[in-house]
């Protein structure tokens, strides 16, 4: 379920997920996404197909495997969702390469955070962290999509898990990694916070408004 209430009538919390994907949308897809993730919540319905690929990632950087448990985990996984780790997994392998030398490295828990943007709560919540021998971390959050995220999708990811990494993963910078091709997107300094958390506040306040105006 990627949208929930702090409390009944109140208005909803987005997941990182669902933020992202609303502000890389435009006029009338915006509302329309807004009312699929209300019926979706009504519903009780939503299911992560994603969780035994995430961890069969995360088992090959801990153990160093380089694959091994990735390319299992297409075989063992249920065949309706078997199309979709094949087409991601290649590029799940890339990534892997990507890191380096991975006896330098190693996965290491992050924190959910609930930050809020104007009255609209967002969870962040990234997948996990990767800790360096020299001491630097990485919040590492996947994007899964058969399209590359949006640029406005990316930004808004990477600025609201900087906005919280001091309780996500301290000493830590986020990458957001677009699995199925494994490129690694980091944030772009030549952005300004300033002018990225007021995009933000507009388009929080606007997806509340919508959340509270069944179509």
């Amino acid at each position: 379920m990627t949208v929930s209430t702090v409390t009944p009538g109140s208005v909803p919390y987005a997941t990182l997920l669902s933020f992202t994907r609303y502000v890389g949308r435009t006029g009338p897809r915006k509302a329309s996404f807004v009312g699929g993730l209300r019926r979706q919540r009504e519903s009780g319905s939503g299911f992560n197909p994603h969780g035994q690929l995430v961890k069969a990632l995360k088992a090959d950087i801990r153990f160093r495997t380089g694959g091994t448990y990735l390319n299992a985990v297409v075989e063992q996984v249920n065949s309706r969702w078997r199309p979709l780790y094949e087409s991601v997994v290649p590029g799940a392998l890339r990534y892997i390469e990507s890191i380096g030398d991975l006896s330098q490295v190693e996965v290491t828990p992050t924190r959910d955070a609930l930050g809020m943007l104007g009255s609209l709560p967002v969870k962040i919540n990234p997948h996990f962290g990767l800790r360096y021998a020299d001491g630097h971390g990485e919040a590492v959050r996947l994007h899964f999509d058969e399209d590359p995220p949006q640029d406005e999708a990316a930004v808004a990811t990477l600025h609201l898990m900087t906005r919280h990494m001091d309780l996500v993963l301290p000493n830590a910078t986020p990458v957001l990694v677009d699995l199925r091709r494994g490129d690694v997107l980091r944030p772009d300094p030549s952005v300004k916070p300033g002018e990225v958390e007021r995009w933000l506040a507009g388009e929080a306040a606007a997806f509340a408004a919508m959340w509270g105006t069944p179509a």
